[in-house]
Order: C-alpha cells, then structure tokens, then sequence
C-alpha cells in the first residue's frame, strides 16, 4: 500500500532500531522484522545455529559467500573474520544489502557485494575480484542454478581444496540434480543436514 519494496521496509526498520557498526546486532533485529513483521528470505536464527559452520580460516584464504539474500552475510561475516562476497542478482535487492552490510560496519576489504546473475559473475570472481579460491561457498539462490554453479566453480577452478559448498533447501523446495551429483560424482564427501524452515 505504500509503494514502498519490503526489502526497503526492514532496512527502515534496522534503522530505528539496531545499533549501527554491531554486526550481532543488526541481525537479531533483522531477525525480530522477520518474525514480527513481515518474511525476508534469509536462513534465520534457528537454521542458522544448525547448519554446518565454515572451516576455520587458513592463511591469508579467501572466502565466497554466494547467496541470494544479503542480509544473511552479517552472520557468515560475524563468525568468520575474512572476505566474503555476497551475490545478488536484482540490483534493488543489492541497494538495500549494500546499506545494510555498511550499517553492520563491515568495510569494503572485508564484504564485497557483488551484482549480477551467477552464471556471469563466477567466471570472473578471479580476474575481476581478485578470489584466488574459495574456502567455503553457500547456496542460498534459485535451487535450478546449483548444478550450474556448482560446476562453474568447478571449471574455473574456484574451489580450493577441501573447500565446504554448503547447499540450502536442497530437499525442499529442492535441487534433486544438484544432489544427484554432489553425492554421485566422486569430488565430494556428501552431507545432508536436516533443519527446520526460516522463522
């Protein structure tokens, strides 16, 4: 009714009530819009406490986080002191993850959104952003893309060894090609994690 996206509305909300540069903080309150409020897609508290944690950082290693919302980076960003790099396809979308990962006080060296559609963006994560290899990725996007980019990661040799590819709602609503191959192809030691849906 007011014309204004809901992705913009929570943003608002963070606003008035989480406290800027605390990372921890912006997401309960993120969190407190999406139970209260209105549903965002995010993994939330709940499954995000369950779910596998990221490898513990080696060196000087990057970290990819390919996702499809982006205020969910705060929590990978919180626990990991590392780079990440949020994918967002919708530019919209991205406007307002841009603001909320600055109002988390994350500077531009440690998260870099990036825009685009995934089949895109991937190939040039090397040359154009400087990942070397990815430690940990997380899928979190349209379920149909997962075996696309799976394989992306793949063919340009994005995935460092025993890297964690952490793929969400692979059961439901489901990336059975996806699954298939992770467990079939012989690259991967497959995992599947049980978990109860977002808020």
């Amino acid at each position: 009714l007011t014309g204004v996206p809901r992705e913009q509305r929570a943003f608002q909300y963070l606003l008035a009530h989480a406290i800027p540069g605390d990372p921890r903080h912006v997401l309960q309150t993120f969190d407190q819009w999406c139970y209260r409020r209105e549903h965002l897609s995010s993994l939330g508290p709940v499954k995000g406490e369950r779910e596998p944690r990221p490898p513990a950082p080696r060196g000087c290693r990057h970290r990819a986080r390919h996702q499809w919302h982006g205020c969910g980076t705060t929590s990978t960003a919180t626990a990991l002191l590392v780079r990440l790099y949020p994918v967002e396809l919708a530019p919209r979308h991205a406007a307002v993850a841009e603001k909320v990962i600055r109002l988390a006080g994350f500077a531009q060296q440690t998260v870099e959104l990036i825009v685009g559609p995934s089949e895109e963006v991937i190939p040039r994560l090397r040359e154009r952003h400087g990942l070397p290899a990815a430690d940990f990725v997380l899928m979190d996007h349209r379920k149909r893309c997962y075996l696309r980019d799976l394989q992306l990661l793949e063919s340009h040799r994005l995935l460092a060894p025993g890297a964690t590819v952490l793929a969400d709602n692979v059961l439901f609503p489901g990336a059975p090609r996806f699954l298939q191959y992770a467990k079939t192809c012989g690259k991967y030691r497959c995992k599947v994690h049980r978990a109860s849906l977002e808020y």
